[in-house]
């Protein structure tokens, strides 16, 4: 009977190991194809790539040289090249989503989404039937409204949201932000980044409360997509469905 559980615990320990060995060969292959897909978009991605590790290798055999340890130091050299080529190739493709996001519908609710930290993110608190959308953001700022859309309709939108929100949070420091490449506009590759600068304002115990209170205020908008909208989408039919939800 004392065999058993040992060998069932052998065989969870072997099992988990094979788990994990395909978690890792499948984020792998991921890391590869984003690679392969990134190369093919980005001409200037190997040659960036290559002389970083180029130059840094040629950099440290050459202050290695000035000590009489070239030799020593380029391996170092080597490490610290293939570190700024996998920095840079991470920049490139975040920067490449952030370009094919820019302008689409939900762009700015998917970017919400994905910020680390200790965010409360309430995607489509307001909206209308051409998708533009107000988010709502939750943080040790306070409350962050992030609007999307044509500026000539997300204004109206944005301006009744604070006023509603106002009336629940009180004294709680209330940021908006319109997302855009115009003047006073937010870019949407600069939103997250924005966020995180804010001063800190309310503790977390507060954001608690303060989450409690707004979701009386339920949504003022129809169930808009979430995420960017593909390329090529047909607007019309989108609407239509957001009108019918």
């Amino acid at each position: 009977m004392a065999g058993k559980p040992a060998k069932a615990d052998k065989e969870a320990q072997k099992a988990a190991k094979r788990e994990k060995r395909a978690a890792s060969k499948m984020r792998y292959k991921q890391l590869w194809q984003a690679f392969q897909q990134q190369r093919r978009d980005d001409k200037l991605l190997l040659p960036l790539m290559i002389g970083s590790i180029v130059l840094a290798a040629a950099l440290a055999f050459g202050i290695g040289l000035f000590f009489g340890m070239q030799w020593v130091v380029l391996p170092l050299g080597i490490a610290v090249g293939l570190l700024a080529a996998v920095s840079i190739f991470g920049r490139r493709v975040q920067n490449s989503v952030y370009a094919k996001a820019d302008g689409q519908p939900g762009a700015a609710g998917w970017a919400l989404d994905n910020m680390r930290g200790a965010w409360r993110v309430n995607q489509g608190v307001a909206g209308t039937t051409h998708l533009d959308a107000i988010h709502r953001v939750i943080g040790r700022p306070g409350v962050i409204l992030v609007a999307e859309g044509a500026p000539h309709r997300v204004k109206n939108l944005l301006a009744q949201e604070k006023k509603r929100t106002s009336r629940v949070v009180g004294s709680t420091p209330i940021y908006d932000f319109v997302v855009g490449n115009d003047e006073g506009q937010t870019p949407l590759r600069d939103l997250q980044k924005t966020l995180t600068k804010l001063p800190r304002n309310i503790s977390t115990d507060q954001m608690d409360d303060i989450e409690r209170r707004l979701a009386a205020l339920g949504s003022r908008a129809a169930a808009l997509p979430k995420g960017p909208l593909p390329a090529g989408a047909k607007m019309r039919s989108i609407q239509r469905t957001v009108r019918r939800r």
